[in-house]
């Protein structure tokens, strides 16, 4: 098992060496809205999705503990997201 394994990788190395994904710009547009918006704004976005209330509770619960960082490091997250994501 663990040969077929590598050489299965090894295959998957040669032949997809120039594979290429870009991420999806709506996640990108959410995880900034996630660091930068109102609580308030970002939920009524959220709920346009129709997600449900308990998901969207969690993740404003998740926002308010972000909401406490430093305005400089949540800029320095954000930058780092994006040039991650491009």
């Amino acid at each position: 098992m663990r040969l077929f394994l590598s050489v299965l990788l090894v295959i998957l190395a040669l032949y997809c060496y120039e594979a290429n994904a870009s991420t999806c710009p709506a996640l990108v547009e959410d995880t900034l809205s996630f660091l930068f918006q109102n609580a308030a704004i970002y939920k009524k976005t959220r709920e346009k999705y129709d997600l449900p209330q308990d998901t969207i509770q969690a993740k404003l619960e998740v926002k308010d503990c972000t909401d406490k960082i430093f305005l400089g490091n949540r800029i320095l997250i954000a930058n780092t997201l994006v040039s991650v994501a491009q």
